[in-house]
């Protein structure tokens, strides 16, 4: 697609939709003037619906408009890290990953795992995965930062309350039209045996494979496929996604429009935080939306959360 037709094809997603609604608008304000008819009552409750419908419509378009960025509409690659505190920390870290695999699962998203190393004795030590799907980036994107836990420790035989931290990282898998130039002397890349499931294989065949890219120190492991292609495909796929994260960062340093303090990825700064107890309840600190529901929201029922975010954010 040419940088035209792109720009073009932008323009149109954000004008159709505004088109739909005053199409709808107007068939509604038209349709209102049978209420005032004798016996026009009987249409009211369907009246309603439609408006109801109405709303759902313009809300999700707001939403979409505010998906505006360069990369918003890709796939989205999303790598998970516990803090200090063992296993209460890597049991947190799991936790998370499954809050966004059934976040995903509720917008039919699809999830690949690209690594993952269990935890010693539960949860993980870390994660990256990839979710896949219109607009994926753009959206998970408002779950970058550290994310607080506060519980009492199913880990703690004294049934003492810990506070736990996990970092959630979140970058924008490339399309072919965006460009980040990575040279093959520029990479280091070594091969291991896989250290998770997948039976006689792992332990025969060095499938895995570790990315290092030299001059920035970034480094990606891949064990999720059996085959050491794949792995490699998978590693350079997150490699390309963290340089493309760093010159962003980078460009917007230059023009002095860094994110700022809300955004900043940064241990004891968090965008989150989820008490089960004393009392249950989920604060986000960045909009300051409080939710009493915490079993939902850990069952993936993120999308407020979301949405506040890319208000505010705009």
């Amino acid at each position: 697609m040419t940088e035209l037709q792109k720009k073009k094809s932008n323009i149109l997603e954000t004008i159709t939709p505004i088109e739909e609604a005053i199409q709808k608008i107007n068939y509604l304000e038209e349709s209102l003037e049978i209420l005032d008819e004798d016996g026009g009552d009987i249409f009211l409750e369907e009246m309603l619906k439609d408006i109801t419908k109405l709303k759902g419509f313009l809300d999700e378009a707001e939403l979409r408009l505010l998906l505006s960025g360069e990369a918003d509409k890709n796939n989205a690659i999303v790598s998970i890290h516990p803090g200090a505190g063992g296993v209460e920390s890597q049991d947190w870290a799991q936790m998370l990953m499954r809050m966004y695999f059934r976040w995903a699962e509720r917008h039919n998203y699809k999830v690949e795992i690209v690594d993952s190393q269990p935890g010693d004795e539960a949860g993980i030590k870390g994660v990256t995965f990839s979710v896949s799907g219109l607009y994926a980036y753009g959206y998970i994107k408002a779950e970058a930062g550290i994310h607080r836990l506060v519980r009492i420790s199913p880990f703690d035989a004294n049934k003492r309350r810990h506070t736990s931290f996990a970092a959630v990282l979140v970058y924008p898998e490339l399309e072919d039209d965006i460009k980040i130039e990575i040279r093959d002397e520029d990479l280091k890349i070594d091969t291991f045996r896989s250290s998770g499931a997948g039976g006689q294989h792992v332990n025969k065949v060095s499938s895995a494979v570790r990315i290092t890219h030299i001059p920035s120190g970034i480094i990606v492991a891949c064990q999720s496929e059996r085959s050491q292609i794949r792995n490699r495909e998978l590693a350079l796929k997150v490699v390309k996604a963290r340089l493309y994260d760093m010159t962003l960062k980078s460009r917007e340093k230059k023009l002095d429009d860094f994110k700022g303090d809300k955004k900043e990825i940064s241990w004891g700064n968090q965008i989150r935080s989820y008490t089960l107890q004393p009392y249950r309840l989920i604060k986000d600190h960045r909009t300051n939306l409080e939710v009493g529901d915490v079993d939902s929201v850990l069952d993936g029922d993120i999308d407020l959360f979301i949405t506040e975010y890319l208000k505010s954010d705009r």
